[in-house]
């Protein structure tokens, strides 16, 4: 795992990767909106859903949510289709981590991301981050607060 993760005041580091449908979504076509990037381990389990799930249920303040993990697109868009998320599932697959690793979330140990969120301000800057272990739920009261602390 990288210890560091992007810092708060830092431009986020830009990436493409494909959604649930195969489109490619890179994070700099959402400058001038502010942009929730949650890193999560691995579709179908549970805090991940129960977090995702949170997600679909109470929108964020206007914010677009691009949520990352190191599964497939194949099996984003079951998931996706099953639990009615409709947010971009983006895949880290291959090369696999390599957007985890940006931002300094990936675990090398167990090859997939830990629980990282990311708030981006419209120009990019990351704004206010929290970091879980896998084990660890986030709290997404906590991103409310956040967003609305960012103008």
């Amino acid at each position: 795992m990288n210890a560091h993760p992007a810092e708060v005041g830092a431009l986020a580091p830009d990436f493409e990767l494909q959604d649930q449908h195969g489109a490619p979504v890179r994070l700099s076509q959402f400058r001038g909106r502010k942009v929730v990037l949650v890193f999560y381990p691995l579709a179908f389990t549970g805090i991940c859903s129960s977090e995702l799930s949170a997600l679909r249920d109470h929108p964020l303040d206007g914010a677009q949510v691009l949520t990352v993990s190191v599964d497939s697109m194949f099996t984003h868009r079951a998931w996706a289709d099953r639990e009615g998320y409709t947010f971009p599932l983006l895949s880290d697959f291959w090369p696999h981590g390599q957007v985890a690793r940006a931002y300094g979330v990936f675990d090398e140990a167990k090859g997939l991301a830990l629980r990282g969120t990311f708030i981006i301000d419209g120009a990019g800057v990351i704004r206010w981050s929290v970091v879980h272990p896998i084990s660890s739920a986030r709290d997404v009261a906590d991103y409310v607060k956040a967003l609305a602390d960012i103008h």
